[in-house]
């Protein structure tokens, strides 16, 4: 046991991903729901499937990489396009809108949960995606990770033909056999404590069914609870079954057996909203009497109920629906939900914001006689009925028996066997090897320094600069500018800045690493790197802004909209893009806590240009005792249009004195 604040410490302060895991019911999503509420990192959620992914308020790894839903190979090598793509199949998808790639290299941290059910191959794509887009060849771009799931429980869905050319390139279909992972320093960390279940014979069996312990588990006791004609009368059971048509079915029966009219509910679906990635039914059937289970937690002050709670239809009309909830058997009224179809986005400010694209709104219940294990996955229950059949996949039986606050809750229709308990060694082998419950503290003191100093350290570095400056000097020499001299002028300028700012940023980068080794062998005060990083960081902003940034500004205000420079333009505009960026970083760059940028020295640097009209700028050029014929020839203007402009500002007569 260890606190979750060392946890979320390392999150935090260094750059360490993190697989997190633990059995069922240890609070793995209530930890995620608390992170991401106090993290400053730039954070997004993602899940291998929708509704997971809608459950966990985040998107789907497809949609938001827009990865194909076909098989990944990492090789450059030839493949059967029937079974697979290799890797330059894959690079094409990767050409995103600018939006998506402003996005992409702000993150700082990725969640993923339900991580069990992610393959290798999809979390290799992920790593292609980033350090291309990122232009960033450490893993995921130098993105940190924070993997989320229960290896134990339901695993990543491979198909035979799939199988056949994976298990050529990876050793397991789980996400740790990625390539991408290993060059990672990966850790896990596992939640011991279980809250779902408090009694320590149900806790013992329930490990040694998940570890296939077959020297600990009792398998009298647990069969104890074998009972195949058993049929629920007073108290309310739920059935867990492999497959959503045995779940059906039973709904169904039990629906038919009752003697009142259904009613039914469609649910308000607005915007973009995949059928597939549906909560729930998109219509319900409801009958009084139905046994109903709920789906979502109450998010009124009463928390009458939450996700997995049972109750009883009580009443029904066209615009009310009222259960009597299990146990309590306390009425109430249920009122509907809304669940949000989102994307990320990015804010003026740079950060990562949530845009709802579409919405479902339906009353949060579902019948539940019976519910499918992978839909029962999170939820807890009072009284099961488990048919643990052949039909049970790896890690099922777990999950089903795992659902049950108690042993004396379960009625088994059929007597559990060795061969229904099975687990990989694999993924014993990979916990084992990485386990870092007992070093979280000591890996945060040896690294947050590391970690902090390494990101002023990116956040100053001008390499992209200098090749940005050469890639637009290259464009100044291939285009027409009007005022030739001041564009090569400013361009030998930029040269030698962006140079001279990049060997600073190398040296910067050498006296830190000194200046830490001295701060940890006890030589110097951490005030006095703070003290260094702060001068580096107002140093850059000065420089950059000043020499390189304001004058392009001042160019580009020149030169837009002016004909056959469309090309040199765009190209200005996209400089002046990534420039306002990397002030904006120098500008929120913190050393732990502290905040290292001096707002005295803070000056306009946005790159909004207000265009000018362009008989104003005909103006200024006479006004500065241009004659009308040079303006024409310097703006690639007709004569006639020159004096149109001129003659917009009341020079009426301006043709006639310059032809005296």
């Amino acid at each position: 046991m260890y606190p979750l604040e060392e946890l979320a410490g390392l999150l935090e302060h260094t750059n360490r991903s993190v697989f997190l895991t633990g059995k069922a019911g240890t609070g793995k999503t209530t930890f995620l729901n608390n992170f991401v509420k106090t993290t400053r990192k730039k954070h997004i959620i993602v899940a291998p499937t929708g509704i997971a992914a809608i459950n966990a308020g985040g998107v789907t790894i497809h949609s938001l990489f827009a990865i194909p839903s076909r098989t990944f190979v990492p090789t450059t090598e030839p493949v059967d396009p029937n079974l697979a793509m290799n890797i330059n199949e894959l690079f094409p998808h990767f050409k995103y809108r600018k939006e998506k790639l402003d996005l992409f290299r702000e993150i700082e941290l990725i969640i993923i949960d339900e991580v069990s059910m992610l393959r290798a191959d999809l979390l290799d794509m992920i790593d292609h995606s980033l350090r291309r887009v990122r232009r960033n060849q450490l893993p995921f771009g130098g993105v940190q990770l924070l993997l989320i799931g229960d290896l134990y429980q339901l695993p990543p869905v491979v198909r035979d033909d799939s199988e056949k050319i994976l298990s050529k390139f990876y050793e397991t279909p789980f996400f740790f056999s990625a390539k991408a992972l290993k060059n990672v320093r990966l850790i896990t960390v596992e939640l011991t404590t279980v809250y779902r279940q408090q009694d320590e014979e149900f806790l013992e069996i329930l490990n040694a069914v998940r570890n296939a312990d077959f020297h600990e588990l009792d398998f009298e006791k647990l069969n104890s609870r074998y009972n195949p004609d058993f049929e629920p009368e007073n108290e309310t059971y739920i059935h867990l079954c492999s497959h959503n048509r045995i779940a059906d079915h039973i709904n169904q029966k039990k629906l038919s057996e009752l003697e009142e009219e259904s009613l039914f509910y469609k649910a308000s679906v607005i915007g973009e909203f995949k059928e597939t990635q549906y909560p729930m039914e998109e219509t319900l059937e409801l009958k009084v009497g139905s046994q109903i289970m709920f789906i979502r937690n109450d998010s009124s002050p009463e928390k009458n109920f939450y996700n997995g709670k049972l109750a009883e239809i009580s009443y029904l009309d066209e615009d009310i629906i009222k259960v009597v909830l299990d146990e309590s058997k306390k009425e109430i009224i249920v009122t509907t939900e809304v669940w949000e179809q989102k994307r990320y986005t990015l804010d003026s400010e740079k950060n990562i914001k949530t845009e709802v694209l579409g919405s479902f709104e339906q009353y949060p219940i579902r019948l539940a006689w019976a519910v499918t294990i992978h839909k029962s996955q999170g939820l807890t229950f009072d009284r099961v009925i488990i048919d643990a059949g052949r039909s049970f996949a790896s890690g099922q039986v777990y999950v089903a028996l795992s659902r049950c606050r108690t042993l004396n809750g379960i009625v088994l229709k059929s007597e559990i066997s060795q061969n229904a308990i099975f687990k990989d060694r694999r993924i014993e082998d990979f916990q084992d090897s990485t386990n870092a419950n007992e070093s979280l503290l000591q890996i945060i003191d040896h690294e947050k320094y590391d970690y902090t100093l390494y990101k002023v350290q990116m956040t100053v570095d001008a390499g992209w600069l200098k090749e940005a400056v050469m890639n637009w000097r290259e464009i100044t020499f291939t285009v027409g500018i009007p005022d030739a001299e001041k564009a090569n002028t400013l361009s030998d300028d930029f040269e030698r800045e962006s140079e001279y700012l990049f060997r600073i940023s190398q040296k910067f980068k050498k006296v830190i690493r000194l200046k830490l080794t001295d701060f940890i062998s006890g030589e110097i005060q951490w005030s006095e790197l703070e003290e260094k990083c702060s001068g580096a960081i107002n140093f850059f902003y000065k420089n950059v802004a000043e020499k390189i940034l304001l004058p392009l500004k001042k160019l580009y205000s020149e030169t837009i909209g002016t004909k056959g420079l469309k090309t040199f333009n765009e190209e200005t505009k996209m400089l002046l893009h990534d420039l306002e960026e990397y002030i904006e970083k120098l500008k929120t760059c913190y050393l732990l806590d502290v905040s290292l940028f001096d707002k005295e020295i803070e000056m306009d640097t946005s790159t909004a240009i207000v265009k000018k009209p362009t008989h104003m700028i005909t103006f200024e050029l006479f006004d500065e005792g241009m004659p009308p014929f040079e303006i024409a020839e310097k703006r690639n203007l007709t004569l006639a249009t020159v004096y149109r402009h001129l003659a917009k500002m009341g020079l009426t007569e301006v043709e006639r004195t310059f032809k005296q």
